[in-house]
């Protein structure tokens, strides 16, 4: 990354000068400041606004991480960012954390605030419509550590930390399959995200491994507990329904467990139901949730790990490190 005594050595003159120049300071010509100014512009120069912060005060300086979370309010996300807090804790490091909010521009912009404030690494989990990848990669090519946890880009050769989502979900619904049920829904994220796809995958196979049909009827997107409240009845209209649900995460599970519970259905005699998560509303729930255990702390220390790892030397830059967190499934009373 381009440095203000890059910009001083190439033009001949002094850091200071530059500093002044790109701050707009009266105090230097206007010919020698619109000079300055087109170079760092020619050369896509960013000001370090957290250095610049740091020398006007008498705090030590501290290396930090910077982090974007999807959404904070998730049980999963924070125990991640806990896990990442932790570690880097451990290193040396802090963290600078943000929240893209789920939408791809605010996302754009936080790669561009954490490369301004010159972060010495990039901890993200991208957010659910995001297409466009370039963002990411221009961290990449200017150099700086870019580390991927839950959602992953595939549009870009960047280490990554997942959790095994599609042992887990296949195992989530060969223990349906073996407690009896025959008719299973399956409730997922759009298939634009990895995690979705390696769910539906394990969902799908783990049908066909056990001779039962796929039946698409059966499938839909839905992430959220409202949806989930919304959709659930459709599912009942034919003259098939299901006699199970494995969903995407516990939230759209306990929507389709207090659903289900309204209709006059028992849970687990009359529908066994399934979650991804194990979060603390798995157990604040009537009965308490059979789930996909994540462990979300080791994700994050994992991925801090890997990140540190990057910064220190320890692992090359033009390596993708790819590491997975296993799963394990916690059987509660939603099923049989």
């Amino acid at each position: 990354m381009m440095t203000m005594k890059d910009i001083a050595e190439a033009l001949g003159v002094s850091v200071a000068t530059v500093s002044r120049a790109l701050s707009d300071s009266p105090r230097i010509s206007e010919a020698q400041r619109k000079r300055i100014q087109q170079y760092a512009r020619e050369h896509n120069f960013s000001p370090n606004v957290l250095a610049e912060s740091l020398r006007h005060s008498k705090v030590k300086p501290v290396k930090i991480i910077g982090v974007i979370v999807p959404e904070l309010v998730h049980y999963y996300f924070s125990t991640i960012l806990k896990g990442i807090e932790e570690e880097a804790d451990a290193h040396g490091y802090r963290i600078m954390v943000a929240q893209s909010g789920e939408r791809y521009e605010r996302e754009v912009r936080l790669c561009q605030s954490f490369y301004e404030n010159k972060v010495c690494g990039v901890i993200v989990s991208q957010a659910k419509d995001t297409k466009r990848y370039e963002h990411f990669q221009r961290l990449i090519d200017a150099g700086m550590p870019l580390v991927f946890y839950d959602r992953i880009c595939t549009g870009v050769n960047a280490s990554r930390v997942v959790v095994d989502d599609y042992m887990g979900a296949y195992n989530a619904v060969t223990h349906l399959i073996e407690t009896g049920c025959r008719r299973i829904a399956y409730f997922g994220s759009p298939m634009t995200l990895e995690i979705a796809k390696n769910r539906f995958n394990g969902y799908k196979d783990a049908l066909l491994r056990h001779g039962l049909p796929f039946n698409e009827r059966m499938t839909r997107i839905c992430d959220t507990r409202q949806d989930a409240e919304v959709i659930t009845p459709d599912l009942f209209d034919g003259d098939t329904y299901p006699d199970a649900f494995f969903a995407v995460n516990d939230d759209t599970a306990i929507g389709i467990l207090y659903t289900v519970k309204r209709m006059g259905l028992r849970v687990p005699e009359d529908i066994s139901i399934c979650g991804f998560t194990n979060g603390e509303r798995a157990i604040s729930c009537d009965p308490m949730l059979t789930t996909v255990e994540q462990r979300g702390m080791r994700v994050g220390e994992e991925a801090a790990n890997v990140l540190i790892g990057h910064v220190e030397g320890r692992l090359p830059l033009d390596h993708a490190e790819k590491r997975i967190v296993r799963t394990r499934l916690i059987i509660r009373g939603t099923t049989r």
